[in-house]
Order: structure tokens, then C-alpha cells, then sequence
């Protein structure tokens, strides 16, 4: 692969490329559901390809091919240079790179047990035991599951000098279980929604999950919301479960700090950025308990935004976003970085698969968790009058992640620091800033959880990518609560 990808870059260099890199990537990924006590879809897919990346002339130019012989690659390398060519002629400016340091590396992500080692026939086997299980509960009308593996070997050259070897591996696994009655529906989720939990390990995350456990709970909580008052509307304090509070950071911290966004260069998928240049480092993002950092690197834990070097050569890096509430920090890359005063990338530049170019994406996008030992129950106890909502059901924000309204699958009534009654369907609205810097308590590393999102969009083409997103359990104080399901 190394001498498939050297002389790719030869002929870039030749044909007038004054950078060039070259990435070679084989993926495996299997992908197993079941509904209602069938095998739904079952895909078990591999790819080989190759991409080139060049600068010609001040800009970039990009292709890619699926057929490493040596005629596709010089035909890949030269075709990559044209386009550079042809960018060229309306270029504003010429692109210039931050400098990296080219290093050579191996890496694995740390993993147990290989996921593909685990046939199909254990894997369907499961799913359909949680499906029975799901099904077992009265009232249940619909049960859906799921399991997913991915393998990415990647090898990447540049005329730099960089050779970089990664593997990474990730598992995802979930199930929910519907519960239709008149007019309406009601859902619940585990591990969480939209695919359960992913994490960048091996097959020991299923088994740490203990999916066949807690299948009969969660059935029995989807009929019981059916049974269960509607979520009170008005102003109050409210208490996000890990799991919501990440898809709270992806979309109200992690989309609007992507530089490329914030720049103009990127403006699908609801993208702009209301978090323009001139606020960093001086706008108070939220209260001082907030502290969010961007942080690819394996000591911040498996998440699907962890990695040891990303798609142009960079190290994994930590980069501070929010520093007690004072916005601090962007997601950069090599030719980004200059615009914010700085003379390295930060590392963040990934791409899906071997036939598209790397752009910024989030890495785990994290807020730390409380330092004084503070556990939920404790955390509920201390709430005069909230909602504590739980997993996710729907959202929506605008173009410039500036304002929000989501939708969780349950939530509990807190009176005198007691949970009093389950209600249904709970929702909560506000303004980005508003909203965090409400935040007034945070509970404890015990309760924080690194969460997965295997299915971030952004581009077009598009690109999926996966990203990750620690939390632990928070209060905000007086939310609207309520606005989604309005009575009228």
C-alpha cells in the first residue's frame, strides 16, 4: 500500500502538485436488523480504494478511484491535478497549509474481542431473543433492533514524508419497542434512540450493554406512557439524562464550532454558524459550570470521535471550546487554522470512506462533568419543582444553531425534590446562549457517559460520520417546557 500510494504521489509531483496525499482505505461493515420477529435487512459489505488529495497552482483538487493498478492511479493522481488547475482560475487566495510534522504510525483501536469474529447466526440470534422479549409485553404493536460492526484499516502517504497505518474498529447495537393506541404513539429506546449506543471497540460492547436485560423494562415503559399524564407546559427548571444532553452538544455546540461552517465554506444540512470570529474568546457561551472540550484522543475514552491521527496527518489533539462558560476554541484544520491565530491545525479534518474528501467534523465533543460528587438521584433531590427528561424523540434547530426545540421519549414531574409521576411526551425550547448559560449543576464522572452518534450528515455529497459525546446528567434553570406538544 505504501508503494501504491508513493507513486501516486510521484505523478501528482510531476504533473506540478506542490502538495500532495494519498489515502488507501478497505472497509468491512456488517449491519443486522430484525421487526416484529423477522430478520429485516442484513447487509455484510466490503470496499477498497484510493484517494488523491493535491495542491496545484494555490488550490486543492480531489479524486478518487476504486482500481489500484497502476494505469487508475496515474490516471487518479493526473485527473486530481487538473482539477486543482481548473479550481485555480477563481480562487480568492491561495491556500497555504499550517505545518505538521510528518510522522510514521501504527494504530489499533483497543478492542477485545473482533466483532467479525461473531458469526451472523449469534448475531441474528440475539436480536431475536430482545425482540421477543420486546414483543412478550402487552401492548407492544411494533419491536425493531439492531446491530452494527465497522472495520476501517486506512493507510495514509503525503509528500511531506507522512505515513500513518490506523485501524479502527466500532460497534453500535439498540432496539426500541413501539406501543400504538388510538391516536397516538409512544416509544421507548435503549440503550438510546436512533441506533442505540456506538462506541469505537470490539464485540464487548454488546455484551456490556446487557441488551436481553432490560428489553421486558423498556416494553413495559413504552404501554405505560400511554397510561401516563402529558408533560406539563410553562417555565421550569429541567434535568437532561446523558444521552439527550449529547445530542444537545452535537447540534448546539458541535455543528456551530466546525470552522468551515463559520467561515462560509460549508452551508448544508441547516449549516451556518451564529459563532462568527469576532466572539471567540469573548462571548460567555454558558454559566461557569460549563466546560467543553473537543477531544480526540484514546484517554478521553471510545468514542466514535476518537482516533490517533486524522485524515491529513494531524495528532489527535484536546482542544478547549468552552472554559468555564467563555467560548474558546474552534474545530480547525491545516488550512483553516491561520484564520483564528493559530499555527496548527487542531486536527479534525475526516473523511467518509476512500472516495470523498476530508472536511472539518466533529471529534467527541464533550462537556466535563461536575467536580463535587453529585449523583441523578441527589441531583433530583435538590429540584424543587422540574421535568427530568430522558432519551430523545425528535429536534430541530436553525441554519446558524442559534435556536432549538426537542423532544424527548419520557420525562418525570419533580416536586419537593421527589419524582411524583411519569409524564408523556416532554419538550423544551430556547436560545443556544440562554439556554447554557442556565446550566447550574452538573453530575459527577460516576453518572458520565460517552455517547455515540454513528450518523452525523454534513456535506454534499453528503458524508456520515460518526462522533462522540460525553455528558453526564445537568439542571438548567426555567425552560419553556412544553411547546411541541401545545394543546390547543
Amino acid at each position: 500500500m505504501k508503494h501504491v500510494a508513493h507513486w501516486a504521489l510521484d505523478v501528482a509531483t510531476t504533473r506540478g502538485a506542490t502538495y500532495g496525499d494519498t489515502r488507501i482505505v478497505a472497509h468491512h461493515s456488517r449491519s443486522l436488523t430484525t421487526k416484529n420477529g423477522k430478520v429485516s435487512s442484513a447487509s455484510d459489505t466490503e470496499s477498497v480504494g484510493m484517494s488523491v488529495r493535491v495542491l496545484a497552482d494555490g488550490a486543492w483538487g480531489f479524486a478518487a478511484s476504486d482500481n489500484l493498478s497502476r494505469a487508475a492511479l496515474e490516471a487518479t493522481a493526473a485527473q486530481a491535478v487538473e482539477i486543482a488547475r481548473a479550481s485555480a482560475r477563481v480562487r480568492q487566495r491561495d491556500v497555504v497549509l499550517a505545518p505538521e510534522k510528518p510522522v510514521s504510525a501504527e494504530w489499533t483501536t483497543p478492542h477485545k474481542i473482533d466483532p467479525f469474529t461473531i458469526s451472523v447466526a449469534q448475531n441474528i440470534d440475539l436480536l431475536l431473543k430482545v425482540d421477543s422479549e420486546l414483543r412478550a409485553v402487552a401492548g407492544v404493536t411494533l419491536a425493531e433492533t439492531n446491530l452494527n460492526f465497522n472495520r476501517e484499516e486506512q493507510w495514509f502517504v503525503s509528500s511531506e514524508g507522512a505515513y500513518i497505518h490506523q485501524t479502527k474498529y466500532s460497534t453500535g447495537a439498540g432496539y426500541c419497542a413501539y406501543a400504538f393506541a388510538g391516536n397516538e404513539i409512544q416509544k421507548r429506546s435503549y440503550p438510546n434512540s436512533y441506533g442505540g449506543q456506538w462506541q469505537n471497540k470490539g464485540y464487548e460492547l454488546i455484551e456490556e450493554l446487557k441488551l436481553l436485560e432490560n428489553a421486558r423494562r423498556i416494553a413495559e415503559e413504552a404501554v405505560g406512557l400511554h397510561h401516563a399524564d402529558q408533560c406539563p407546559e410553562g417555565t421550569f427548571d429541567i434535568i437532561l439524562d446523558s444521552s439527550q444532553l449529547g445530542l444537545q452538544i452535537h447540534e448546539s455546540v458541535g455543528h456551530p464550532i466546525e470552522l468551515d461552517r463559520v467561515l462560509g465554506m460549508e452551508a448544508n444540512f441547516a449549516g451556518t454558524s451564529f459563532l462568527t470570529l469576532d466572539k471567540l474568546r469573548k462571548l460567555q457561551y454558558g454559566s461557569e459550570l460549563v466546560n467543553v472540550v473537543a477531544d480526540a484522543r484514546q484517554e478521553h475514552g471510545p468514542g466514535l470521535g476518537t482516533f490517533a491521527f486524522d485524515d491529513e496527518g494531524v495528532p489527535a489533539q484536546c482542544t478547549p471550546i468552552i472554559t468555564n462558560g467563555l467560548f474558546t476554541g474552534y474545530l480547525s484544520s491545516r488550512e483553516t487554522a491561520h484564520t483564528i491565530g493559530e499555527n496548527r491545525s487542531g486536527g479534525t479534518l475526516r473523511a467518509e470512506g476512500w472516495n470523498h474528501l476530508p472536511m472539518i467534523r466533529m471529534t467527541n465533543i464533550s462537556l466535563l462533568p461536575g467536580q463535587k460528587p453529585l449523583s441523578l438521584e441527589q441531583l433530583i433531590a435538590s429540584t424543587d419543582q422540574g421535568i427530568l427528561m430522558q432519551t430523545n424523540r425528535s429536534w430541530s434547530i436553525d441554519d446558524k444553531r442559534y435556536n432549538f426545540q426537542f423532544g424527548c421519549e419520557t420525562g418525570w414531574e419533580i416536586k419537593g425534590g421527589k419524582r411524583v409521576r411519569v409524564v408523556k411526551n416532554p419538550s423544551y425550547s430556547g436560545i443556544t446562549t440562554e439556554f447554557w448559560n442556565s446550566l447550574d449543576a452538573i453530575c459527577s464522572r460516576d453518572e458520565w457517559t460517552l455517547w455515540g452518534t454513528p450518523n452525523c450528515g454534513k456535506g454534499q455529497p453528503q458524508q456520515v460520520m460518526g462522533t462522540g459525546h460525553g455528558a453526564a446528567p445537568s439542571r438548567f434553570r426555567r425552560i419553556k417546557v412544553g411547546s411541541a406538544y401545545k394543546q390547543n
